[in-house]
This record gives structure tokens, C-alpha cells and sequence, in this order.
């Protein structure tokens, strides 16, 4: 590990201020990826300013049309609030109880991994990012592999989730770590279906077919026989991306059943 200063941030302006005064800063959310990548040298910054102590990043709220999840809530928050049964689900299938307890929403969708479960939650159930500057709808928040919309400096506040009618998310966990070898989030919103798919090599993506279809006929035969072009996907130790854009079909297809 590079030495580097530590801060513990108050208030979002506080963190942003800093970022601003560093040379090369990081935030801290949960520090599920950073730690390591600091740990193992991967990485190499003047700054790492903490976001723990800002509580109004914190927490969950519902009203009768929505939930909004702080931007450093902790997955086991998300995964004790039933508002939304399929975030439940996916929060409560990530890692391990270490992970669940340290691990934040927001740090997820900024970094934005290929196996990481939230990208396809906020892209599948329609959600908007809210952060220190602005909101940003989920179909332009992930822009590629580890990147995002988000602007130098920018914090993740919290993300908005409108209310579905149906959701579910159902994931094939690479059996060690748990993260998503390929995971699918299906939901319906005021007549509205969207299919999105977390594994990509582009990390998250929306199936439009399987949305054409489902609207049309909301049941997992309507899309059974909708392929997956495997060049989305990357092959590694773990999968190749023929198997991955095959699991997607195995994957929606049980979603759809969950909830039809």
C-alpha cells in the first residue's frame, strides 16, 4: 500500500472540497473494491476521503410511489427493507455478512464491476441517481466497463427507485465469491417492462427484445427462444461469454416465472 492522507468527511461539501484541493483523491464508501486495490498497490493516491460520517447519505426511505437508498446505505439495510421484494433479494445475495455490513449502493454503481449485482437494479427497475450536483436517469448513468457518468468529484447521494407493479431479480453466483457470473433484472412498472443484464462486458445493459416480448405477453415462453449476442460478454477463468449469453435466457426466464 502507497501512504497516502486520510479524511473523514462531515457533509458532501466537505468531501467535495477536498477532492478538489487534492492532486488524486478517492472516495471511501464501503471500500469493498478500494481496499484491496490500495492494499495491493494497484492504485496510488494522495487522498482518501472517508464518506461514513455523512449522515445524510444514510438510510432508506419510502413513500407510497417510491424508495430512495442513501448513497451509503449498507446492502444489509436495503436487504431489511420489504418495500421492493427483488432488492431485498439482491441485496440480501450479495458476499457474505462481512460484505452485506460494509458494502454501500453507492459504491456499487460508481464503480460499476461487471459482476456487481445494483447496476442491474437501478437499470432494471428505472431508477434515478441523485448526486451532489444533479440526477441522472439510469438509462444514461453506466457508460462502460468501471465507468460512469458520474463527473470528478461527484458523490452518489442516493438513488430513487419508483414502485413496481412486478420485479425479480435472479442472479448464477460464481460459488465462492458470490459475485454475479450473469444476473437479470425483470420488472414492470405502470405497463413499462425492462430486462437488464449485469455480466456484460459494458457491465449493464437492457434487453430490448425481451422487453418487446414480455410486453406483448408477459411469460417466460415468450422469450425463450431470444439469443444473446455472446460478444457482449467477456471469457474468463470463471466463464466463457457463449455460457454467460446463454445464462441470460436461463436467468430471465426464471425471473419471469418468479412473477408472472
Amino acid at each position: 500500500m502507497y501512504s497516502f492522507r486520510y479524511h473523514k468527511a462531515g457533509s458532501t461539501q466537505e468531501a467535495q472540497e477536498l477532492h478538489a484541493s487534492s492532486g488524486e483523491a478517492t472516495y471511501l464508501a464501503g471500500g469493498m473494491t478500494l481496499i484491496p486495490t490500495l492494499k495491493q498497490r494497484l492504485a496510488n493516491v494522495d487522498d482518501v476521503i472517508d464518506l461514513a460520517g455523512i449522515e445524510s447519505l444514510k438510510g432508506v426511505m419510502t413513500s407510497g410511489t417510491s424508495i430512495k437508498v442513501g448513497g451509503m446505505a449498507r446492502h444489509n439495510e436495503v436487504a431489511a427493507d420489504s418495500t421492493i421484494e427483488a432488492l431485498v433479494y439482491l441485496a440480501s445475495g450479495i458476499g457474505d455478512p462481512q460484505v452485506r455490513n460494509r458494502g454501500t449502493l453507492g459504491g456499487s454503481i460508481a464503480n460499476n464491476d461487471p459482476a456487481a449485482d445494483y447496476p442491474a437494479a437501478v437499470l432494471g427497475l428505472n431508477g434515478t441517481v441523485h448526486t451532489s450536483d444533479r440526477t441522472i436517469p439510469a438509462d444514461e448513468f453506466f457508460t462502460g466497463l468501471f465507468e460512469t457518468a458520474l463527473n470528478d468529484g461527484e458523490v452518489v447521494t442516493a438513488v430513487e427507485f419508483p414502485m413496481p407493479s412486478r420485479a425479480a431479480y435472479v442472479k448464477f453466483p460464481n460459488p465462492a465469491s458470490r459475485y454475479a457470473v450473469v444476473g437479470v433484472m425483470v420488472s414492470e412498472t405502470n405497463g413499462n417492462v425492462r430486462v437488464a443484464v449485469t455480466g456484460a462486458e459494458t457491465c449493464v445493459f437492457r434487453v430490448t427484445a425481451m422487453e418487446d416480448a414480455l410486453s406483448a405477453d408477459f411469460s417466460s415462453g415468450s422469450i425463450s427462444g431470444i439469443s444473446i449476442d455472446s460478444s457482449n460478454f467477456n471469457s474468463d477463468i470463471h466463464a466463457s461469454a457463449e455460457y454467460r449469453a446463454h445464462l441470460v435466457g436461463v436467468m430471465a426466464q426464471r425471473a419471469v416465472s418468479q412473477i408472472s
